[in-house]
């Protein structure tokens, strides 16, 4: 048998025997000769395509480049609000990171019928402003104003978020009034006509006004995260990083485990003067637990 095994190739030791005790037979010697045979003739198995390499943009010379012109009104009045915020606030910002795995999920799945039920399409915008209406309400620091020539200080029983829109004219915040009595579909409605307006040239001086709190989704052109500035009359500023996939720890049952996951930065930026790194940090924490619960099925008839 050891000569029969030795004029296939086959080692003696890796053969399972059939016969009576295990004992190896001349069927068995031939079936491992063959099956290595097999084993030698099957293709390798072909290697991952690589990525598709990515593109350079194509990118065309602004019209303004090299000239001089004289500064638009509203790149004034966006400029002087915000080195006047800079010059009467402590200004300084926390970040947290938030796993929306699960409520990009529930996005993918209920936007197609979202859309038709409510008309205006479903983006992830309407579920951070949701879940930072929310926390404002237990996190009044956030959602106050300091009265400098009274030395006194308001807390808003109201959440009026303005969200900041890029337009050809520049960055105008028109503000979504009592966010926080809102639904989903509201605030995507709401979100959606004031955008609108302001692209159109049809907002109104009312539709800016009255913000106690701001969002800024600079993710929406893939900025992970900024540094934003708290708007004159508010203790606080929303900024939202671009959502991308990347290799996190999950805890499981069993351990933690490493899972490609859907992550975002939240940054807040805060006035010192009222609001401590503490509170910021209490906001925050309080934002990314409701994003990453996701519990938003009922509203979205999931």
């Amino acid at each position: 048998m050891r000569k029969l095994a030795a004029e296939n190739g086959v080692d003696l030791s890796t053969v399972k025997g059939t016969g009576v005790g295990g004992r190896i037979r001349k069927q068995d010697v031939m079936a491992a000769a063959e099956a290595a045979k097999a084993a030698a003739a099957a293709p390798a198995p072909a290697a991952a395509a690589p990525a598709a390499a990515k593109k350079a943009p194509t990118l065309e010379a602004s019209p303004l480049r090299g000239q001089t012109i004289k500064m638009p009104r509203i790149r004034k009045v966006i400029g002087d609000n915000m080195v006047k915020a800079l010059h009467e606030q402590a200004q300084l910002s926390s970040v947290v990171e938030v796993d929306v795995t699960r409520l990009m999920k529930l996005r993918g799945r209920a936007k197609d019928a979202f859309a038709a039920r409510e008309g205006v399409k479903l983006s992830p915008m309407p579920f951070f402003v949701k879940a930072a209406a929310q926390a404002l309400k237990a996190h009044a620091p956030i959602n106050a104003k300091i009265n400098e020539a009274e030395g006194t200080i308001t807390y808003f029983d109201t959440e009026n978020i303005g969200i900041a829109v890029d337009s050809e004219k520049g960055l105008m915040t028109p503000v979504i009034k009592n966010a926080g009595d809102l639904n989903l579909a509201g605030i995507a409605k709401a979100t959606a006509e004031l955008a609108g307006k302001v692209r159109a040239n049809k907002i109104t001086p009312d539709e800016l006004s009255g913000a106690t709190f701001t969002i800024s989704n600079t993710g929406s052109r893939g900025a992970l995260f900024d540094t934003i500035i708290v708007p004159p009359g508010q203790v606080a500023i929303l900024g939202i990083g671009a959502t991308v996939k990347r290799p996190a720890v999950i805890e499981t049952e069993d351990g933690p485990v490493i899972g490609v996951r859907d992550m975002t930065y939240l940054t807040l930026s805060y006035d010192h003067r009222l609001v401590d790194g503490a509170d910021a940090a209490r906001y925050l924490t309080a934002v990314k637990a409701i994003l990453e619960a996701g519990e938003f099925e009922v509203e979205l008839g999931l």
